[in-house]
């Protein structure tokens, strides 16, 4: 009888199939506070780091942008007024909570239109091959199950020429300020969760599951090897704290 297969959640190794329900779980828990404790945990500094990846998308008016794990759609909604009302945005998450706070949103920005709203799961990804310009997933990789197979299915719906920018917490490369983070993720961050969002058990997890997701070089082997993307660059931002990991499709 085959082994099944295995994966982390958090610090602890579960069977593949159960990730996807226990990380549903945490986030239809933090859902309603998820943009609050954002600004709380990173001081604010989450805005520079998505404004920097935007950038970095290089958007133009008339394109078709997909933004994963989109959750609040902070990010949908900047994307969107980058390409236009020619453009097109879709907000896509797996998670119907996370969803429903994007989808109020759009509505309140008056979007709904020029972004759609669309639950899907990164590993198989509801759209043609060759039909987006660019991909954007900000912090959702390290909840991902199979992280190879995600970065494959982001990479036939590009079109050639196409990019993915990756945005995700990752290692610190100073010494002292990895200390620092590391007392940080553990001793803080698990009671501002507690304190505020009445729930320490889920960032708690989100402290660990920052921990086991992959260092800068190992993502980057990883998207040009098991994504097949054919250019990758990497951009440390904060000191390593947050990476933002960007790759082409030729």
């Amino acid at each position: 009888m085959p082994k099944e297969s295995t994966t982390h959640f958090g610090f602890n190794e579960i069977p593949a199939k159960e990730k996807q329900r226990r990380v549903a779980d945490v986030f239809d828990s933090v859902a309603g506070n998820y943009d609050l404790m954002n600004d709380v945990l990173s001081f604010g500094v989450h805005h520079l780091w998505k404004r920097f990846t935007l950038e970095l998308c290089g958007l133009r008016p008339g394109q078709q942008v997909l933004d994963l794990a989109g959750g609040t759609g902070d990010l949908a909604i900047k994307q969107a007024k980058a390409v236009g009302e020619s453009g097109q945005v879709f907000l896509g998450d797996i998670n119907a909570a996370m969803l429903q706070q994007g989808r109020d949103r759009v509505i309140n920005k008056g979007l709904i239109g020029r972004i759609e709203p669309i639950q899907c799961n990164a590993e198989m990804l509801p759209f043609a091959d060759n039909s987006l310009d660019c991909i954007t997933i900000a912090f959702g990789l390290r909840n991902v199950t199979d992280k190879g197979k995600a970065l494959a299915s982001m990479q036939r719906v590009l079109k050639p020429g196409g990019r993915l920018c990756v945005l995700e917490f990752s290692r610190p490369i100073y010494e002292p300020l990895e200390k620092i983070y590391e007392f940080y993720s553990f001793k803080i961050l698990p009671k501002l969760g507690e304190w505020i969002a009445k729930d320490r058990d889920s960032y708690q997890y989100l402290a660990e599951s920052i921990r086991m997701h992959p260092d800068q070089e190992t993502l980057k082997q990883m998207m040009l090897e098991e994504g097949h993307f054919d250019e990758v660059g990497i951009y440390n931002l904060s000191g390593g704290i947050v990476a933002l990991h960007r790759a082409f499709k030729y």
